[in-house]
């Protein structure tokens, strides 16, 4: 009976609630369908304590940090290297798309495509903002405004404000550090409980997906989603691969030390869902926690690989199985707009297709109705999308940390031979080490 205590295990659980949920939505579609409330009700209560475990973080980090250039080199390096990889992301969906042409063959009259399909998603991408409104969208109404609304940015803008103006009352802005603290350590434990519903979670969303779009919408637009997740895995294998091989850890071994936040993310489609776990693994593996709560929140809004892999090599399809050809002054442009268009994509499901909607307008010849092509498959797209952008946003801050010289490399070292040890619903619980 050896064998029954790996399924106390949170991942092997996961796992099972992904296996079971595809087993539900392939077998009873109708009633796979109607589990979505409980994917989605596992994403809310895991959302209900982001906004304020990055409040306490962040702010209490900045307050014991002290020194406000070096808080400011941080935040520049991070932008930076996020620039960097989310370029890099854009250009490999594009060669991609071009060399290996998923959209070709198709032949699709774009006079018959249904705009009806898309109408919503486009109406959302409508609403496109300037720059001077993506600034002051960065800025809440009130200050819980921002925790009511679960704008992660506005709630990273809230903590950099409250840590500064600790760091200017001394004994007492210590005292509130700790406060921050142990306030965190509250919502890392609500967390932990929490945490223990993911294969349900998983289940319901798996159900969902499969119920919802069946086998039949990848059998029509597998060549897309297999060159996509191809694209994301030579992404994460190579490019953050040879990242981290030069910040001296192994992307294999990494990948392995957070195969838990992976599962439930694949199963949740939604890297948010693991948002809290990874803070606490990248702490786990010797990032500051300064670091860690600045880059990490700033990422899912700046460095989202997986979007930015989506929408080129997308776009390319569309326009391949529409008989539209780019040229490469527009391959350019688009390419420059969608660097601007991926920032502030969310993690949550169904961003991505938003995005892309928006990022289509500056190619006129492609309709947005085009779109309508990709709403059977988008879900499971996002999954990838999803793991790519927490596998990005993990590498990126110990990356940063080491860049800064606040990453513990002993430690890193010791805890990726280990491997990921503890559930992480102890992992929450357990007080780093000294």
């Amino acid at each position: 009976m050896g064998f029954l205590r790996y399924f106390r295990v949170l991942w092997v659980q996961v796992l099972l609630g992904v296996v079971l949920g595809l087993a539900v939505g392939a077998i009873w579609p109708h009633f796979g369908a109607s589990l979505k409330p409980l994917g989605d009700a596992f994403i809310k209560l895991i959302k209900m304590a982001v906004a304020p475990v990055i409040f306490c973080t962040v702010a209490a980090g900045i307050a014991r940090m002290g020194d406000l250039k070096a808080f400011g080199r941080l935040g520049g390096r991070t932008l930076i290297y996020f620039e960097v990889m989310s370029t890099f992301a854009l250009v490999m969906g594009l060669v991609v798309g071009e060399v290996m042409h998923p959209g070709q063959g198709f032949n699709i009259d774009p006079a018959t495509l249904d705009p009806k399909a898309v109408a919503e998603y486009a109406a959302k991408a409508a609403h496109g903002q300037t720059v001077v409104d993506y600034l002051m969208h960065l800025i809440p109404d009130t200050f819980v405004g921002a925790f009511a609304g679960g704008d992660l940015l506005q709630v990273l803008v809230i903590a950099i404000l409250t840590g500064f103006a600790c760091t200017k009352m001394g004994a007492f802005g210590d005292k509130t550090a700790g406060v921050l603290d142990d306030l965190a350590k509250v919502f890392f434990g609500i967390i932990g409980v929490i945490v223990r519903l993911a294969p349900i979670g998983a289940f319901g969303a798996m159900a969902y997906t499969l119920g919802k779009f069946g086998v039949e919408s990848l059998k029509n637009l597998g060549a897309l989603v297999g060159v996509f997740y191809l694209t994301s895995a030579l992404f994460v294998l190579v490019v953050l691969g040879a990242v981290a091989a030069l910040s001296g850890f192994s992307i294999l071994k990494f990948l392995r030390y957070i195969r838990e936040e992976l599962l439930i993310v694949l199963g949740a489609s939604s890297s948010e869902a693991a948002l809290p776990l990874i803070m606490a693994k990248l702490e786990r593996l010797g990032a500051g926690k300064g670091t860690v709560g600045l880059v990490v929140p700033t990422g899912y809004s700046f460095n989202l690989d997986g979007t930015n892999i989506y929408m080129t090599l997308a776009t390319l399809f569309l326009a391949q199985a529409t008989n539209i050809h780019l040229s490469w002054q527009q391959e350019l442009t688009l390419l420059g707009v969608a660097m601007l268009t991926s920032k502030g994509a969310s993690g949550v499901s169904g961003a991505g297709f938003i995005t892309l909607a928006a990022t289509l307008a500056v190619v006129p010849d492609l309709p947005v109705a085009a779109l309508g092509l990709l709403v059977g498959v988008d879900r499971f797209m996002s999954q990838c999308r999803a793991l790519t952008n927490i596998i990005g946003n993990g590498v990126g801050t110990l990356v940063i940390a080491r860049w800064e010289g606040d990453l513990d490399r002993g430690r890193l070292k010791r805890e990726l031979d280990r491997g990921p040890g503890a559930d992480p619903e102890a992992l929450l619980e357990t007080p780093l080490p000294a």
